[in-house]
C-alpha cells in the first residue's frame, strides 16, 4: 500500500523556516542514505517541495536496498524529476558519478527486533555503512555532511538530570551487546572527526531523540506509535511497564526543519540535540493520545510503580541548537498526535467515526 503525502501545510512550513538558505542549493545535487525510512520520508518530501518552489533545479540521489518496494510506497516521490533512486547496500553500494556538495547518512533506523536478533548486522551497517558513506562523500566532491547520530551515544540518563546537554560525557557499556546501537553512532562520530580531519569536509552531527509524526510506523517499539495504534484499533491503550519512564517528542516538520539547518549551518563536528525538551511520563503520554484522539478509551497499566525507584529519563537539552541555529519546537504534543493519526486515516469522535 503506497503512503499518503505529507500535508502540504506541513512542508510550507518548513519551507518557510529555512527559506533563507536554499540559495547556496541552487543547481547542485545532495546525496542521500535511509531515504525510505521514516527520516528519509521527511526529507524527501520536504527537499522535493521546495526545489519546486524556489525553482531551484536541484537534484537528489537517494540510496535504497529495494527501489521497486521505494516506488509502490512512496510514488508521488519516486517519479519526481529532481529525485533518482540508486539500488544498493549502504555498507558496500557503487558510487554513483558525478559531484554531491551534500550527503545526509540517515540508514540506520533504530531498530529494537534487530538490536536484539541481529546485533551483528546492525553493527556492521552503522560502521560499515558510515564508513562506505563517508568515503563516497570524501571521493565525489563533498563540502558539508550530516550524520544523524542519536541520543543513546550518551548511554543512560541519570535519573537526576532532567534534560541532558551535548556537554555530558557519560557514555553506554562498551561490554553490552545491547549498546550496539549507541556505540555504532559514537563510532560513525567519531569516523567523522577523522575524515573532516584528514579531508576539510565539514561534518555536521545531529544527534537525534524520539519523534512522532507521519511516516512513523506504528507497529513497533516507539511508545506513542503503539497507543495511536490502540486507539485506533478502537481499544485501550496499554502501558506494558509502570508508566513511569520519561520521554519527549518533536514533531517529524520540526525534525526536517532542524536537520536541513544543520546541514546548511552547523558548525563542523559540534554535535547538536535535535530532540523535544517537553519532558511527559509514559502515563502522561497514554493520556494525552486519549484526551487527542478519543476521551471515552481506557487506559491499562500493566506495573505498579515501585516506590522510591530512580525515572528513566530519555530527554534532550535543546537551548544550544535554539541559540545557535534558531531552532524550534512549532507543534505540541496534542497536536503532534492529531496530526499523526489524521495522517492514517483518523477521523475524531463525532466528526463523522472512526
Amino acid at each position: 500500500m503506497s503512503a499518503r503525502p505529507i500535508p502540504s501545510t506541513d512542508l510550507d512550513a518548513v519551507l518557510e523556516q529555512t527559506r533563507s538558505l536554499w540559495e547556496e542549493m541552487r543547481g547542485e545535487r545532495v546525496f542521500i542514505t535511509g531515504g525510505t525510512g521514516f527520516f528519509g520520508a521527511w526529507l524527501l518530501e520536504s527537499f522535493a517541495h521546495i526545489n519546486r518552489a524556489l525553482s531551484l533545479n536541484a537534484h537528489a540521489t537517494v540510496l535504497t536496498r529495494n527501489p521497486d518496494a521505494f516506488r509502490k510506497k512512496m510514488p508521488h516521490i519516486a517519479s519526481n524529476s529532481s529525485i533518482s533512486l540508486l539500488a544498493g547496500d549502504v555498507r558496500d553500494f557503487v558510487f554513483p558519478d558525478g559531484e554531491f556538495r551534500y550527503v545526509i547518512h540517515a540508514a540506520t533506523e533504530a531498530s529494537a527486533k534487530q538490536l536484539t536478533e541481529a546485533p551483528l548486522e546492525m553493527m556492521t551497517t552503522i560502521l560499515d555503512g558510515t564508513r562506505r558513506t563517508l568515503e563516497f562523500a570524501a571521493s565525489h566532491g563533498t563540502k558539508r555532511f550530516l550524520l544523524t547520530s542519536s541520543g543513546a551515544v550518551y548511554g543512560r540518563q541519570p535519573a537526576e538530570i532532567v534534560h541532558l546537554p551535548e556537554s555530558y560525557t557519560g557514555a553506554p557499556s562498551c561490554t553490552d551487546a545491547g549498546s550496539v546501537y549507541a556505540e555504532g553512532k559514537r563510532a560513525s562520530e567519531l569516523m567523522c572527526a577523522a575524515y573532516a580531519q584528514t579531508t576539510g569536509m565539514e561534518c555536521a552531527i545531529a544527534r537525534c531523540w524520539a519523534f512522532c509524526g507521519p511516516h512513523l510506523a506504528l507497529d513497533i517499539h516507539f511508545a506513542i506509535g503503539n497507543f495511536i495504534r490502540d486507539v485506533m484499533a478502537g481499544e485501550p491503550i496499554r502501558i506494558g511497564g509502570d508508566g513511569t519512564p520519561t520521554r519527549s517528542y518533536l514533531y517529524a516538520g520540526d525534525l526536517a526543519t532542524h536537520l536541513w539547518k544543520m546541514l546548511f549551518c552547523a558548525s563542523s563536528l559540534e554535535p547538536y540535540n535535535v530532540g523535544s525538551s517537553h519532558s511527559v511520563s509514559i502515563r502522561e503520554l497514554a493520556e494525552a493520545v486519549r484526551d487527542a484522539l478519543a476521551p471515552s478509551v481506557g487506559i491499562e497499566i500493566a506495573k505498579q510503580p515501585v516506590a522510591g525507584a530512580s525515572i528513566s529519563r530519555y530527554v534532550p537539552c535543546t537551548k544550544k541548537i535554539a541559540r545557535d541555529l534558531d531552532c524550534h519546537e512549532t507543534v505540541g504534543l496534542t497536536e503532534i498526535i492529531r496530526r499523526t493519526a489524521a495522517w492514517y486515516g483518523w477521523k475524531e469522535e463525532g466528526a463523522g467515526g472512526r
